[in-house]
């Protein structure tokens, strides 16, 4: 079990404005909810888009993602339910299954496919799309599987379960991090009455998005399928959230990059000039 070094929380954000998503579809029909749209870009920055998908119906998932391009950012892909089979242009292949997670850097151009490999079942999940720093968006693609047991884990005297995806969380560090961008990404599985406190750095960008019960931030309800768009007061120094009933819920915090965001679908560049190049390099075979 990991170590926690619990902090002494001295003021709790605030939840800045509630936001319910939209429901979509995407990839060859799949059904999800985009939490995290492209009006939330510059104020969530650096992080450009969050999909929330669950359904025990097979329509609703099973003809997946097919060959799709990607530029300029990573993906984070967290499933809580379920078996997707990763493949890119760049050689890369792995099977995401339940309590694991894929992180790709798109970098210079990598073309993948994400489609499940259940024919039944809830296949149920989370790709959050973080951006790259200008001097990052032509790096090289890359690609890794994380299944579950490697997602740290820690929990407190309360019995609150908390996965760390990435950064470090009362002391507990992630899977993955990023000096950049220096990304949270907490998966918390909270009990009724219970309360939930980490450090963010007064720096950051963050949100919770609750998929189970619901939580108070301050005297703010979030309730389950909605986002709380935590405040940037400079003197807070991380969050207090309490569940209301038991509650599961993801914590989202990164540096912002403070540049041109210009997104043309899958591809995020810093101008119209760079967007113009990536469509060219993509329509002439030039992507990993």
């Amino acid at each position: 079990m990991n170590k926690v070094k619990k902090i002494a929380l001295q003021h709790s954000r605030t939840v800045e404005s509630l936001i319910e998503g939209v429901a979509t579809s995407d990839g060859a029909g799949v059904k999800l909810t985009r939490v995290l749209t492209g009006k939330l870009q510059r104020r969530l920055d650096p992080f450009l888009m969050l999909d929330a998908f669950g359904s025990d119906n097979p329509d609703d998932y099973i003809a997946g993602f097919p060959d799709h391009p990607h530029r300029g950012f990573e993906t984070v892909t967290y499933m809580l339910s379920g078996l997707m089979r990763h493949r890119d242009s760049a050689g890369h292949e792995g099977l995401l299954g339940t309590g694991g997670v894929q992180w790709m850097t798109a970098g210079r151009g990598v073309i993948h496919s994400e489609i499940p490999e259940q024919k039944d079942g809830v296949m149920e999940g989370f790709q959050l799309w973080l951006n790259l720093p200008a001097q990052n968006k032509m790096s090289e693609p890359w690609y890794r599987d994380f299944p579950s047991e490697q997602i740290p884990e820690y929990v407190t005297e309360d019995k609150t379960t908390v996965r760390v995806i990435s950064g470090c969380s009362n002391g507990v560090k992630g899977a993955v991090t990023r000096e950049i961008t220096e990304p949270l990404y907490l998966d918390v599985h909270v009990h009724a009455g219970a309360t939930f406190e980490t450090a963010i750095a007064d720096t950051h960008n963050a949100f919770i998005y609750v998929y189970r019960g619901a939580v108070k931030v301050d005297d703010v309800l979030v309730e389950s399928s909605r986002m709380g768009i935590l405040s940037n007061a400079a003197e807070t120094d991380g969050v207090r959230i309490t569940a209301t009933k038991e509650a599961r819920f993801i914590l989202v915090a990164g540096k912002p990059l403070n540049e041109p965001i210009v997104q043309y679908g899958p591809f995020v560049m810093n101008t119209q000039e760079e967007i113009h190049r990536t469509l060219d390099d993509f329509r002439s075979g030039r992507f990993a």
